[in-house]
């Protein structure tokens, strides 16, 4: 069960004009930039622990990157990252298993060993995942991508007593997804007439179901501004 969320108005995004935050002041703070999907699983991981007074949201402009932020937070100058107990720990799929485990708020991973393991093997693949489907926009995209998602349709036949990975209960397995599946199913619609949920019914609940958890709903993207960047970054000739 989620807990309860907040109506939230996060800062302009810094940028290379920004002066830092007091680092390093026993403030956790997450570092997102609002339209990377790497970040938005752990900014849904946090909004869906109820974190937002623990867990400071700290938006950064990538195309315009303040300097100190490699230099005094996190060297690889990536987001997300999460500076916590004097530390910053960086990677998306670690941080919100870190983030899950170092806080309070309702667990995202099962006790149950089966359902556990299901997820882990889940979060592990979607590196895979990815790179099939970025790696079909140079080819024959939707011919190319179609088994990765099969594969998500035949992960979510596991467990029937509900539309998510693990059955009924949301989990990190959700999280590591559905940044990436936000995004393909508007951008292969709007670029290859391409509906990714065709003859996958239990995808289509999935996406369905997810997009009514409201720990997901303000992180998403706008669609337009999504089309346009993979139009300039897949499709520029």
């Amino acid at each position: 069960m989620a807990a309860a969320t907040v109506n939230e108005h996060l800062p302009t995004p810094l940028d290379a004009t920004s002066e830092p935050p007091p680092l390093f002041d026993g403030t956790t703070r997450l570092y997102i930039s609002i339209s990377c999907p790497y970040a938005q699983r752990t900014w849904i991981t946090r909004n869906y622990k109820g974190l937002y007074d623990k867990i400071k949201v700290v938006p950064i402009n990538l195309q315009n990157r303040p300097a100190w932020y490699k230099e005094k937070v996190h060297s690889e100058n990536k987001v997300p990252s999460l500076e916590h107990n004097g530390k910053v720990i960086g990677e998306s799929l670690d941080l919100i298993k870190y983030i899950d485990s170092n806080f309070e708020g309702p667990s995202l991973l099962p006790n149950d060993h089966a359902k556990k393991q299901f997820a882990e093997d889940l979060i592990a693949y979607t590196d895979t995942f990815n790179k099939t489907v970025f790696t079909s926009f140079k080819g024959d995209t939707t011919k190319e991508a179609g088994p990765a998602f099969d594969h998500l349709e035949n992960a979510l036949s596991k467990f029937e007593d509900g539309p998510f990975f693990l059955g009924h209960e949301f989990s990190l397995a959700d999280v590591a997804y559905i940044p990436f599946v936000e995004r393909f199913q508007i951008v292969f619609s709007a670029l290859w007439n391409y509906d990714i949920t065709t003859g996958r019914p239990k995808l289509a609940k999935w996406i369905e179901e997810v997009n009514k958890i409201d720990a997901y709903k303000p992180t998403k993207t706008d669609p337009n501004e999504l089309v346009e960047f993979y139009k300039a970054r897949f499709l520029a000739q």
